[in-house]
């Protein structure tokens, strides 16, 4: 009955980059490094499948940070002088490029990968794409002088890689925008609106990550100053109800989200977060049955999508495959309590 998938990044192979980090080096290069990140990406395939999960996802094993990993294919950006910035509010430092000329792609951003994912596997495929205003606080300007402008350059140009992308085959393409929930007001005036650039004209399924961070220390320090409610996303979840976007996550499991918020997204699928990323104790299938029974006081069971809270990225291979399997079975269970 409910459909399971992850959010986006799973765990490096220590034969690929090191380990258990957010911004790993890889361990290769050249044609070495190209094969060590084809064999991840089937490798983490065959564990979602072997999990049992219905939507599949490369893992992002082919990029060393989900921003970084698009914008790299991207003229006008200097990655040679990085500089240090804080970034979602300054919650933490980050060496990152600088934009100093127009924006524009150097050609294809993820076909290697997209089109390896999609001869691999027989069930529906979603990969995952940075969302603009994510991307614009991820990045230093040193050109636009203008956040707005320069958000809507990256929005068209995440656009021509969706639209190659879906004729890669891909079935779903999710914008990861976890700034949502960092500069709500934003957000809601003109984030949403560079979104809708982004995924203009797709006819495959869209969708939107929105959550609270990677399980790293500076995240986990954040959510402790946010009180007993975490209320982020009644600001934004508004104007995504007004939006094309078909798919919108939450983050729910451990969390001190509202699940009243669902409440806003009528007429959405509802990513529902069931697996802690911030924590190595793994779920069992009753807590993650009991965190979605409480989900569908608020979200019909046909738009339902049982989904990790955010990626796995910084943990253990042997946790995130164990926690790919919890989040199977929770599901399974789920679907025999409330069929």
């Amino acid at each position: 009955m409910f459909t399971t998938a992850i959010a986006g990044s799973l765990p490096k192979p220590a034969w690929l980059a090191e380990t258990e980090k957010l911004w790993p080096q890889w361990t290769t290069q050249g044609p070495e490094l190209q094969q060590a990140k084809a064999d991840a990406t089937l490798l983490w395939i065959k564990a979602q499948e072997d999990a049992g999960l219905d939507v599949i996802g490369d893992g992002e094993q082919a990029r060393q940070h989900f921003v970084h990993g698009f914008v790299e294919q991207v003229e006008g950006i200097d990655f040679v002088n990085k500089v240090t910035m804080g970034i979602r509010n300054n919650r933490y430092d980050a060496q990152v490029p600088q934009v100093i000329a127009p924006l524009r792609l150097k050609g294809r951003v993820h076909a290697f990968e997209a089109q390896l994912a999609r001869a691999h596997t027989k069930k529906k495929l979603k990969f995952t794409l940075p969302g603009p205003m994510t991307i614009v606080d991820t990045v230093a300007d040193r050109f636009y002088g203008d956040k707005v402008k320069m958000a809507m350059a990256f929005a068209e140009l995440l656009n021509q890689e969706a639209l190659a992308l879906q004729a890669d085959g891909v079935d779903i393409i999710q914008f990861d925008e976890p700034a949502f929930n960092v500069y709500m007001d934003d957000a809601a005036d003109w984030g949403v609106k560079a979104l809708e650039v982004a995924a203009r004209s797709l006819t495959c399924t869209t969708a939107v990550h929105i959550c609270y961070g990677y399980g790293i220390e500076a995240n986990n320090k954040w959510k402790e100053t946010l009180g007993h409610e975490w209320r982020q996303y009644e600001k934004v979840f508004p104007a995504l109800a007004k939006s094309s976007i078909q798919q919108v996550s939450l983050e729910c499991m451990h969390s001190h989200v509202p699940m009243e918020m669902m409440k806003l997204l009528e007429g959405k699928d509802v990513m529902v977060g069931v697996i802690d990323v911030a924590n190595p104790a793994i779920e069992t299938p009753e807590e993650i049955a009991d965190t979605i029974g409480r989900a569908l006081q608020f979200v019909p069971k046909n738009r339902l999508i049982a989904c990790t809270n955010c990626g796995l990225a910084p943990m253990s291979r042997a946790v995130a495959e164990a926690k790919l399997k919890a989040l199977a079975e929770g599901a399974k269970l789920a679907s025999q309590r409330y069929a």
